[in-house]
């Protein structure tokens, strides 16, 4: 994703569907699809006053932040040249890497160790996943790893390979994983790369790429297809997909409370935007971008196809990075608020529904930083990285 910074910026103008709005917020009727037991009716005039703590100092090419689930609050920083690191309490991180696979990553622009996701049950079995570019062929491989007798360091040896994804230029890794609340590991592809998806990936139920997968990783060797994924009967189409039609699906995330998942796809030259994912649905790249058609540029046939729920222009910023719904406890103000940002302009956003019933975007905070990603530690508390910088902030509030 980290190609799109040098796009050019112009005056705000944020889509949020079906309105445009011109001064930053915006909103529109909540849809029955998106309904969430969890969502929390907040007053549209609320807006929460962020405040970016330094929490972590990882160095360069920081990517990606989560924790364990195992009750030590331990926080696992990605890096994407190929080592994973653990910071315990305060900002230091332990000298000794978690996991360290540079000799087998391929990294460069958006190639690299991209992200990586802990076992349900890993306090027990001690397994956890990752996600990385692969040397010499820049092949997306998802990979097992066990921590060792140490609990703080993983056993390099242990690798056992789960998927391998050729790809055919080296942009659009998509790369995050994900456990839903289903026990599943959810996987994100990017279309392969390439202007406007030449090889018409994203649209071909035949491929794995341009889509996000669901596989089940505990039985079978080494997984299984599960029976109720969308695709399992359906002839030509690839088992594994859960849903298609993405460009660079960079990042999604679960909902803590209710299991909704959102999904940011980052653009090709006009929209950035945001989906709720349901099982089976298409998201419309390349035959659209946004709410917008894209091949062709008018008159596009968008039956079948799923709107996503919020987008901005690249007047606002060029590639989207998706965050993570507020479910801690020590912001109340925040709860309940999905939180995303941009990479070129660290302008940070929240889509709530208002107690309007209507889902309201607002943009919270411009922050001098380059977001390559968001973070959730295991009380729910979220965190952003800077990419150049390597440093993870706490996002707090201010208070009155």
């Amino acid at each position: 994703m980290y190609s799109y910074y040098k796009k050019s910026l112009k005056t705000m103008a944020i889509l949020l569907l079906p309105i445009l709005i011109a001064v930053g917020i915006g909103s529109y009727p909540s849809h029955s699809q998106t309904l969430n037991p969890c969502d929390v009716k907040i007053p549209s005039v609320v807006k929460p006053e962020l405040v970016l703590q330094r929490s972590i100092k990882a160095g360069a090419n920081l990517v990606y932040l989560t924790h364990a689930g195992d009750g030590s609050r331990r926080k696992f920083l990605v890096k994407q040249p190929g080592r994973i690191q653990i910071a315990k309490g305060g900002e230091e991180l332990l000298t000794t890497p978690f996991l360290d696979i540079r000799d087998r990553v391929s990294f460069g622009g958006e190639r690299g160790l991209l992200s990586v996701a802990f076992h349900p049950d890993y306090k027990n079995n001690g397994r956890f996943f990752v996600d990385y570019t692969r040397k010499p062929d820049d092949a997306t491989v998802v990979a097992e790893y066990h921590v060792s007798s140490n609990p703080d360091i993983a056993d390099p040896n242990s690798e056992r390979v789960i998927l391998i994804v050729p790809q055919p230029f080296d942009t659009h890794k998509g790369g995050q994983l994900q456990f839903g609340p289903d026990g599943m590991l959810y996987i994100a592809l990017g279309d392969g790369g390439g202007k406007g998806d030449p090889m018409g990936n994203a649209q071909n139920l035949g491929t794995l790429l341009g889509d996000l997968l669901r596989i089940d990783v505990d039985h079978g060797s080494p997984y299984v297809i599960p029976s109720d994924n969308p695709f399992v009967s359906a002839a030509g189409a690839q088992g594994e997909i859960w849903a298609s039609g993405f460009r660079n699906p960079w990042r999604f995330s679960f909902d803590r409370c209710g299991g909704r998942l959102w999904l940011s796809d980052v653009g090709q030259e006009s929209f950035e935007e945001i989906d709720l994912l349901e099982k089976g649905s298409n998201y419309g790249w390349s035959v659209m971008e946004g709410i917008h058609c894209y091949q062709p540029t008018e008159g596009c046939n968008q039956n079948g196809l799923q709107l996503p729920i919020a987008e901005y222009s690249h007047d606002v910023g060029c590639a989207i990075v998706g965050g993570y719904v507020y479910r801690g406890t020590k912001y109340p103000a925040l709860v309940g608020h999905y939180l995303f940002g941009d990479f070129c302009t660290g302008k940070i956003w929240s889509l709530i529904l208002t107690d309007t019933g209507d889902w309201t975007m607002t943009e919270l905070l411009d922050a001098d930083i380059r977001i390559s990603s968001f973070g959730e530690d295991e009380r729910g508390e979220l965190y952003v990285l800077d990419l150049p910088s390597g440093k993870a902030y706490h996002i707090t509030v201010k208070s009155n």
